[in-house]
């Protein structure tokens, strides 16, 4: 899973088998080691109607509905976004980069835009 953040917005994206893990334990976790500090960012099925976000201690959780996890993960959705609150919250599934570049993408998703490319 990718974090992004960007002044008021946070953007979590997920390659296939992280989407798979999600719609099976209904919970995923990466964490980013800083020193002697560690960064965790979390996306959990929860009963809430909305997608929200939490940022207690040094964990930062996306609360996504049980309702909308189904949905996107058991489709070709793209993702969901809460843009109501601050900050701003997009759940996406990740895409191969149409540039090359160094990180290995083999279990994201194909781009739609790939096919394109070439014309």
């Amino acid at each position: 899973m990718k974090i992004r953040i960007k002044g008021d917005t946070v953007r979590y994206r997920l390659t296939r088998p992280e989407v798979e893990d999600f719609a099976l334990n209904g919970i995923i976790k990466e964490e980013t080691h800083f020193n002697s500090k560690t960064l965790t960012y979390v996306l959990q099925k929860s009963n809430d109607s909305r997608i929200r976000i939490d940022f207690t201690g040094d964990t930062i959780t996306v609360l996504m509905p049980e309702k909308m996890a189904r949905e996107w993960t058991g489709s070709e959705r793209v993702g969901f976004e809460n843009d109501q609150d601050v900050p701003a919250v997009y759940i996406e599934k990740d895409f191969k980069c149409l540039d090359n570049v160094a990180e290995d993408q083999r279990d994201n998703y194909s781009n739609p835009l790939a096919e394109h490319s070439h014309d």
